[in-house]
């Protein structure tokens, strides 16, 4: 199985959220997540890319941070590679900092992309101790809708809450085997 990995933001031009009192930032987390479910994929026997940028679909900001990549966006890319899944990796944050916690996996509706996301946010929930937000349709989002194959962001925890920020700093192996398994879990449903 192919799968794109892509950790949300870029630590050049947006960093996504940050913990308003330890400074932890969002595309550090996912960084660092995203190589290690990377790891453990290829570990398991998939092909994996990974590409992390805020240039995400040809209707949004129009940089090219890859040279070899010929300037195309995420969502591009992974189509161009011929990603059989599609994986975004993030932190959420709340309009007030502070007050929500948990863990979601969002899609763009029914079909497969909702049975990634389902095997994904059974294992998250399975494997840490976080609010189970459950899984979302979210048609909107660039690297839902511009991907041609079955695709999930995944909200890890709530950075700007203390609580949720400290299983992001503690638990990113777990976070990262957790997304891992869900892959492999959704593998062996669609070839079984």
């Amino acid at each position: 199985m192919k799968v794109f990995l892509n950790p949300g933001h870029d630590t050049k031009y947006d960093s996504g959220a940050i913990n308003p009192n330890s400074g932890l930032r969002e595309c550090d987390v996912a960084a660092h997540v995203g190589a290690l479910v990377k790891h453990y994929l290829e570990l398991a026997g998939c092909e994996c890319e990974l590409m992390q940028s805020d240039n995400l679909a040809p209707t949004s900001k129009g940089r090219s941070y890859y040279p070899d990549r010929q300037g195309l966006t995420v969502t591009e890319t992974a189509n161009e590679w011929g990603a059989d899944v599609f994986v975004s990796i993030h932190c959420n944050a709340a309009p007030e900092a502070g007050t929500a916690r948990g863990t979601e996996t969002e899609c763009y509706g029914g079909g497969d992309g909702e049975q990634l996301a389902g095997c994904i946010q059974n294992q998250l929930i399975d494997s840490i101790d976080t609010v189970d937000r459950g899984v979302k349709y979210m048609p909107e989002l660039l690297v839902l809708k511009c991907t041609d194959m079955p695709a999930v962001l995944v909200e890890l925890a709530f950075i700007d809450n203390d609580d949720d920020a400290a299983l992001l700093v503690d638990r990113q192996n777990d976070f990262a085997r957790a997304i891992a398994r869900g892959v492999t879990d959704y593998e062996q449903a669609v070839e079984g």
